[in-house]
């Protein structure tokens, strides 16, 4: 086991290599790093929240007006569904959570329960329909959605959300958010570096829902005034042309159905956003407009109006263009959010909070002198001990160290706090395994094997001893990052790769050294006898 092999000594040779080079940007100065050729590595660790500074935000998903908007969207696809099947009703309306209709010919109840079961869809994981229909006195038909969907659609909101959130700061070039559900209906996000909540809040909060839809020119101003919409029609907040506009509440496309969508000018060299269609949106997009030549329709966003252009022709090609009064940069936020999709749900801030960089860098001092004092101590530990062994040790534990720190920055890995305190145990529990192997050589030499016999089978049967340690220090760290959040993952990943890199070094490195200190001296005793 103690072979001076070519492999080892490449292996080892390769891996100091490595962890020398990414770990090293992260003791230079930036302007010596950029000052480096391009080909050379410049990644440095990325600090979490507690190390680097940032900002905090924790979100509620209103999950409330996601049931109302939910229950609207039911009382129109009933509307359609009926009209549909030519079946005439009367009363349909929404009250307390109930959506009810009385069917006027008493012998298509029937008929009208079975269009209207159509409606909805099974419930994710289940073979329970979300929608329930009944029967009542009267010719009367109630539609409620059953008691489960509302977990499903609150559970599927947060998911969608987190999804949507997680988007939209990548393309901040924020790396590395922490984004976490919190409870039934709550998101906790962690932002490190980005140093001012409003920002995130302006980019994060925004719900983006695009709709495409048909303005009612039937409506006449003394009916947008006192609010008497006809069934099918909303009033929506407008533009610089008009405070109101009634519109048809099916919309054409929505935002769903686009593309991409990007920042860009108008023909008078103003701020806009280009969008283009999918596929399938581009065709409804064009069927849309064909039918409606002459006719106005709204770019609705977040309930208001952006802009309401007259239809001269059937849009076929599948893009267009969103004029207003855009700056440069709002419509880049605007295309970015449009980009990243709607959030299925408004989302209200419950707490705000920014950690400071000062803080920060008293967290990576704290973390950065308990770290040399721990390593100092274990290093005193192990020469005072073991002698020259132990020297070689020490020297396994700092190629450990930079094993660990250049594998992090190598994968861009976010080092928090307890990260910190993950390294310090790393090394803790490195010590160890050269501990049980040195032991084990001592008790060799003393039961009368020669120093080569003792220190080869001292690794021999320590290995055992080590992997039971380490592969159960792995499960734990495995079961903290997969249930725990934040700084507790963040404990866990160096944990994870702290377990592997001390195998390694306890045991490939310190054989190497080991055997070429064997091929040099050809001892006769163990330093450790």
């Amino acid at each position: 086991m103690l072979s001076l092999s070519r492999w080892k000594i490449a292996i080892v040779t390769l891996s100091v290599i490595f962890g020398i080079v990414f770990t090293l940007p992260n003791l230079l100065p930036q302007k010596t790093l950029d000052a480096l050729p391009g080909w050379v590595p410049k990644q440095k660790l990325n600090l979490g929240l507690d190390l680097q500074g940032g900002s905090y935000l924790l979100y509620e998903v209103d999950t409330a007006a996601l049931r109302k908007e939910r229950l609207s969207n039911l009382v129109e696809d009933s509307r359609t569904s009926l009209r549909t099947a030519g079946i005439s009703f009367n009363g349909l309306g929404e009250a307390n959570g109930v959506i009810s209709v009385r069917i006027d010919d008493p012998s298509k109840v029937g008929a009208a329960v079975t269009e209207l079961n159509k409606l909805g869809s099974q419930i994710q994981g289940t073979l329970t329909k979300d929608v329930v229909v009944s029967t009542k006195a009267d010719q009367r038909i109630e539609l409620t959605f059953a008691p489960e969907a509302a977990k499903a659609d609150a559970a599927k909101a947060v998911e969608q959300s987190i999804e949507t959130i997680r988007r939209r700061i990548d393309s901040m070039g924020t790396k590395e958010p922490t984004i976490t559900r919190q409870g039934a209906d709550r998101i906790v996000i962690q932002a490190a570096g980005e140093s001012d909540p409003e920002r995130l809040k302006a980019v994060i909060g925004k719900t983006a829902k695009l709709t495409f839809q048909m303005v009612d020119e039937t409506v006449t101003q003394e009916e947008m005034a006192s609010g008497r919409m006809p069934p099918g029609t909303v009033l929506v907040a407008g533009d610089r042309f008009a405070p109101y506009y009634a519109l048809k509440k099916r919309a054409l496309v929505s935002g769903d159905d686009l593309e991409s969508a990007d920042q860009s000018f108008d023909q008078n060299g103003a701020a806009a956003v280009s969008f283009r269609f999918k596929g399938p949106g581009a065709r409804k997009f064009g069927d849309a407009t064909a039918r409606n030549i002459g006719k106005r329709f709204a770019i609705v966003l977040d309930n208001k109006v952006i802009s309401a252009p007259t239809i001269n022709g059937a849009i076929l090609g599948g893009s267009g263009q969103i004029t207003g009064s855009f700056t440069v940069e709002s419509a880049s936020e605007l295309a970015l959010l449009l980009r990243s999709g709607a959030l299925p749900a408004q989302l209200n801030i419950e707490e705000q909070r920014t950690v400071g960089a000062e803080l920060g860098a008293d967290a990576v001092k704290a973390g950065a002198i308990s770290l040399a004092i721990g390593a100092a101590a274990m290093f005193v530990f192990i020469i005072l001990a073991y002698g020259l062994f132990g020297v070689f040790a020490a020297l396994a534990l700092i190629a450990n160290v930079l094993l660990i720190v250049g594998i992090m920055s190598f994968t861009q890995a976010t080092l928090t706090f307890p990260g910190i305190a993950g390294l310090i145990l790393t090394l803790a529990v490195a010590v160890d395994a050269n501990v049980l192997i040195y032991e084990r050589m001592r008790d060799e030499a003393a039961a009368g094997r020669t120093p080569m016999s003792a220190a080869d089978t001292g690794y021999r049967l320590a290995l055992v001893s080590i992997l039971d340690a380490n592969i159960t220090s792995l499960i734990s760290a495995g079961i903290m990052f997969s249930f725990g959040s934040g700084p507790v993952k963040g404990f866990a990943w160096t944990l994870a790769i702290g377990v592997f890199t001390s195998l390694f070094t306890a045991i490939i490195i310190t054989q190497v050294l080991i055997g070429w200190w064997f091929k040099a001296t050809k001892p006769k005793k163990l330093p450790i006898a």
